[in-house]
């Protein structure tokens, strides 16, 4: 890897990463020996790029930093057309159409031999036989998700009658066959999971919720971390019920 190739790699890496990431990490991603990420690091100091760290504690991009634009290369393609076709097979008609028309939008800046790449990564991501029947719920509970409001539904299973609660929605999971919205129930007080085929209403409150999107995005998926480190797979065991 030429050394101008390696630089823009590392700027890559840092800003994928929200926490300080070693020097070590780095070196063993790009194949290359410690000291020269030391090297590496001290250009891109000196050349203005804001890294911020140090050998002991890892290395940091500063917020906002705008890199040049860089070409996608072939993996990358191939990853991104598998990740819309993805997406276009399994997230019903509204966001289909997104996908699709980020596939022209990266086309359009592609030079052709790339385009061609693009249109024939070979990858595919075959849909479900039948999508989900979840009409407009699905838009329904993005739009709330957007603007950080609370939402009342109508929720029913099969054990019991319909009951409504008003939830914080906070993500929402694509099975193959269902899709579940992972929320703060304020009713039980605590994380809960629904299927978006089992909402019989969906109604967006003027309430806001009480956090930030990005704080109870946190505090949820810590929550994730430590369910699964105890053997507990609720957002799975709602999907397969």
């Amino acid at each position: 890897m030429r050394r101008a190739d390696r630089l823009l790699q590392i700027i890559q890496i840092l800003r994928r990463e929200r926490r300080p990431i070693s020097g070590r990490t780095i070196a063993s991603e790009l194949e290359v020996s410690l000291r020269t990420i030391y090297r590496d690091i001290a250009a891109l100091e000196a050349s203005g790029v804001p890294v911020f760290g140090e050998p002991s504690v890892g290395y940091v991009l500063q917020d906002g930093y705008d890199l040049p634009p860089l070409m996608f290369s072939t993996n990358e393609l191939e990853i991104v057309m598998l990740g819309l076709r993805m997406v276009g097979a399994r997230g019903g008609k509204e966001i289909n159409t997104t996908a699709r028309d980020v596939v022209a939008k990266i086309s359009a800046i592609l030079p052709d031999a790339k385009r061609s790449e693009f249109w024939t990564a070979p990858l595919l991501a075959p849909g479900p036989e039948v999508l989900p029947k979840d009409g407009p719920v699905l838009l329904q509970l993005r739009g709330a998700m957007k603007v950080n409001c609370k939402v009342e539904i109508l929720y029913h299973t099969a054990d019991r009658e319909p009951e409504r609660r008003t939830v914080w929605p906070i993500v929402i999971a694509f099975f193959e066959y269902v899709r579940v919205l992972a929320a703060w129930c304020e009713l039980r007080e605590a994380y809960r999971y629904f299927r978006t085929d089992r909402m019989l209403e969906v109604n967006l409150l003027h309430a806001k919720v009480p956090r930030s999107r990005k704080r109870i995005y946190a505090d949820w998926w810590h929550h994730e971390k430590m369910e699964s480190k105890l053997g507990v797979d609720g957002m799975g065991a709602v999907a397969r019920s």
